[in-house]
């Protein structure tokens, strides 16, 4: 099981169009439209789309700071990160009406960072019988509406 996932993983890594930088911190410099996947910019924080989701819906919790980890972040950041998990919770549950979440941060390569110097909280909407992540046939993944179309309807959600 975990050969198929590191397999799929790295062949989108290997098909990704090469950057210079961090990703996260890359797309900060352009604007929020659903070429960028950014959702909505806080304070100290911003939502993007996952350019390669699990799941529609999925999305990612940012903070501006380039820190690898948690406690590397000062206090007001930790906090509108959280309160925007809670906002983009509600919004998703009205937006796709999933039966629950997988709500989490891997910090360091080891624990299954994509990018291990900049830390994210991932929220994954979740159904009863999906595939749990894995691809279901022939290494292809389910997702059932295109990234731009995510965007529109959780941008959309954002506005209310």
């Amino acid at each position: 099981m975990k050969h198929l996932w590191a397999a799929w993983r790295m062949k989108y890594i290997n098909n990704a169009q090469p950057h210079q930088g961090c990703v996260f911190c890359n797309a900060l410099t352009q604007p929020d439209n659903a070429e960028n996947l950014i959702l909505l910019r806080g304070q100290h924080a911003f939502a993007i789309l996952n350019k390669f989701p699990y799941t529609s819906g999925h999305l990612m919790i940012v903070p501006f700071a380039h820190q690898a980890s948690l406690e590397l972040l000062d206090p007001p950041t930790r906090a509108e990160m959280m309160e925007l998990v809670a906002r983009f919770l509600t919004i998703l549950r009205e937006t796709y009406s999933p039966q629950g979440f997988n709500v989490g941060i891997n910090i360091g390569a080891a624990a299954g960072a994509g990018v291990p110097g900049h830390v994210h909280i991932h929220l994954v909407p979740r159904w009863n019988g999906d595939t749990s992540f894995i691809s279901s046939v022939g290494e292809v993944r389910v997702i059932p509406e295109d990234l731009s179309q995510t965007y529109q309807r959780i941008a959309q959600a954002c506005q209310k």
